[in-house]
């Protein structure tokens, strides 16, 4: 009897720490917004659980003053093509632009059409549940400048069970919960023996690197010279791959797709990474815009990436 009891004190104290460990104010956000972010991941292909993740994360549960005031959950700053309303807040600098939207509504609109962006397309290669690789790949290609980011999202993900809204919205119950340390990432068997996916990017056959690889692995994967791999890609000699990172199997264009007109650059890029981002050849970028060739990339320039 004694250790029955026992044993029930220490199930309900379990349960306690539990409750205890999740804030209501998060609780009470995801009854909100969890099926506006299914709709979402529907729609676009973005899991549920790092939107939610992120809304929780970048709007303090929609208490941050630019949640309240400008409905603004996910942080999304200003940037040269947004002609809506601004707000001006402290972040990584004083007083910077940051969108102000009518309603929650459109901010999960426009976070959204923000991940459709070039720089954000090879997280749409992993499996709709692999939000341990969306949290990763969200902070390889720049959202936050926080090195901690992945494991913040992931941590909301596993506390709050949102991996179970994604799996809803995509109908499926092929659901493993992996720890962050233990990260897989979901590929196909194509990915699982090179670490990377075939793809097409401004109209030219490309490899989009999953894992840290090589360029003397591609080259002989694809059964293509170094040579000639070095050439298409401007590098003088084999670097070193990380993932997100291109590799074109085939002369990159003179000038970027229609949908790309400009690009500001951010802290850490280069105008060889810009130039294979956007699938355009390295001297022509430099043409474009006037810049002596092996210039470097200022931060927060506008880069022509068209005539």
């Amino acid at each position: 009897m004694k250790k029955a009891l026992l044993l029930t004190l220490l199930a309900c104290t379990t349960l306690l720490i539990s409750a205890q460990s999740r804030n209501a104010k998060y609780d009470a956000y995801i009854n909100t917004y969890a099926k506006l972010a299914m709709e979402k991941q529907k729609q676009h292909k973005i899991p549920a659980s790092i939107t939610l993740a992120q809304g929780l994360l970048e709007s303090g549960a929609g208490e941050s003053k630019l949640a309240k005031q400008s409905n603004n959950h996910f942080g999304i700053k200003c940037g040269s093509s947004w002609s809506g309303k601004k707000v001006y807040h402290d972040d990584d600098k004083k007083g910077e632009c940051f969108r102000s939207y009518s309603k929650v509504a459109d901010s999960f609109d426009d976070h959204s059409d923000f991940l459709k962006r070039q720089r954000y397309t090879f997280l749409f290669d992993y499996d709709i549940l692999d939000y341990k690789s969306w949290a990763y790949g969200l902070s390889r290609a720049g959202y936050a400048t926080d090195p901690n980011y992945p494991k913040k999202l992931i941590n909301i993900i596993e506390t709050y069970e949102l991996y179970k809204y994604d799996a809803e919205a995509a109908g499926r119950t092929d659901l493993t919960v992996v720890p962050v340390e233990e990260v897989v990432e979901s590929r196909s068997a194509n990915e699982q023996l090179f670490g990377y996916v075939v793809i097409d990017n401004n109209g030219r056959r490309c490899v989009r690197v999953i894992t840290d690889d090589t360029m003397r692995k591609v080259a002989k994967e694809m059964n293509i010279s170094l040579k000639m791999l070095l050439y298409y890609n401007d590098m003088p000699r084999a670097m070193a791959l990380h993932s997100g990172d291109y590799v074109y199997l085939q002369p990159k264009r003179n000038q970027a797709a229609p949908e790309f007109t400009t690009h500001t650059v951010r802290a850490g890029e280069s105008m060889h990474s810009i130039s294979q981002q956007y699938g355009i050849k390295l001297k022509k970028l430099y043409k474009l815009n006037d810049m002596t060739y092996g210039a470097p990339a200022e931060t927060d320039k506008v880069l022509k990436l068209r005539k």
